[in-house]
């Protein structure tokens, strides 16, 4: 059985965190809200992080092997 990483569940984390962030850009946008603050920008920039970080992560475990 092999052992569980634990790069997988902190990678789906940030991607979720951005995936919300970028729901609440559209919701807020649709409210008619325009200037949104650069942190909420930022925080969409962890979805593709988030997404790369686990690909990465399951490259290099697997290689391993």
């Amino acid at each position: 059985m092999p052992t569980r990483s634990a790069v997988l569940p902190l990678s789906v984390a940030l991607f979720t965190l951005g995936l919300l962030a970028i729901i609440v850009i559209f919701a807020l946008f649709a409210a008619g809200y325009q200037d949104l603050p650069v942190w909420l920008n930022l925080a969409t920039l962890l979805c593709p992080a988030g997404l790369i970080f686990g690909v990465v992560a399951t490259v290099v475990r697997n290689r391993r092997r």
